[in-house]
């Protein structure tokens, strides 16, 4: 008995759909990751460069069961005012307090301890964000 080819003798009839489609995918898939590299890359300098206020969380102390005192560091241009938001949770992550701090200071670097009221016990303290005015 004979053996019986499945395949056509490699390199004889050029390539085969499969190789063609496979190409073709692979230069789709490249050209879309580098547009969406590049779009993250656009956004993520906008959201830097337009940011005009930023700040931070040092510490906080929970000083009762109805309120707690943050340490905040806010960097921003002297000429800018601006407001940061402040929440505090409890244990289980309810929000029991909210503040709202304006920073109207002509200084680039602002420390200020900002007490929240809160309505029970928190265990936490966090800065949701700042906004330029």
């Amino acid at each position: 008995m004979s053996a019986v080819r499945e395949q056509l003798p490699e390199g004889r009839y050029g390539r085969s759909a499969d190789e063609r489609a496979d190409r073709k995918l692979k230069i789709v898939g490249a050209v879309l990751g580098v547009l969406f590299l590049g779009l993250l890359g656009w956004f993520g300098w906008f959201h830097v460069v337009d940011s005009k206020i930023s700040a931070e969380t040092i510490k906080f102390d929970v000083v009762s069961d109805t309120e707690v005192q943050v340490h905040l560091e806010v960097r921003k241009d002297a000429d800018v005012q601006g407001v940061c938001t402040l929440r505090s949770r409890s244990e289980d992550g309810a929000e029991v307090g909210r503040k709202d701090v304006r920073f109207d200071e002509a200084a680039g670097r602002i420390d200020s301890v900002v007490s929240i009221r809160t309505t029970a016990r928190a265990t936490s303290a966090e800065l949701i964000g700042c906004t330029a005015r």
